[in-house]
């Protein structure tokens, strides 16, 4: 069943705890497969495995923030880290999981912070961001 994200409501849906476990990217559609996506009615908690499609995207406005240290900053005002594109996260985080702590809507823009977890090494802090001018499609 598939569930459109509006952008001036609130959505019984959240991926807080989720983890993005597969991404595909082309030049219109982002699409993240996730192990659980969480739905919150009538005082109950649901969850389901699925897929969360993201349309109309400008891809070079998409991006994900790699910090070198386990919580992002390691003094005031400084950033260590990469900043890589959907594809070049894909080809040097192999297998890596992307765990959603923090998600955040404001227009076009998604934002993701969360931990990024590969093999058994300590995780590294991630900031993903998505821009996207379509639907925020929650397939499940």
């Amino acid at each position: 069943m598939d569930y459109i994200r509006d952008r001036k409501s609130n959505f019984s849906f959240s991926l807080h705890d989720s983890r993005i476990v597969q991404i595909e990217i082309d030049e219109k559609k982002l699409s993240l497969k996730m192990d659980r996506i969480f739905q919150y009615a009538e005082d109950e908690e649901k969850w389901y495995q699925g897929t969360i499609e993201f349309t109309k995207i400008d891809k070079e406005e998409c991006d994900i923030m790699v910090f070198n240290t386990p919580y992002g900053y390691e003094g005031v005002k400084t950033f260590s880290g990469k900043e890589l594109s959907f594809e070049e996260f894909k080809e040097q985080y192999l297998d890596a999981e992307f765990e959603i702590v923090t998600e955040g809507y404001c227009g076009y823009d998604t934002i993701f912070q969360g931990y990024i977890w590969q093999c058994e090494d300590a995780p590294l802090f991630g900031i993903m961001r998505i821009w996207n001018m379509g639907d925020m499609i929650y397939r499940i």
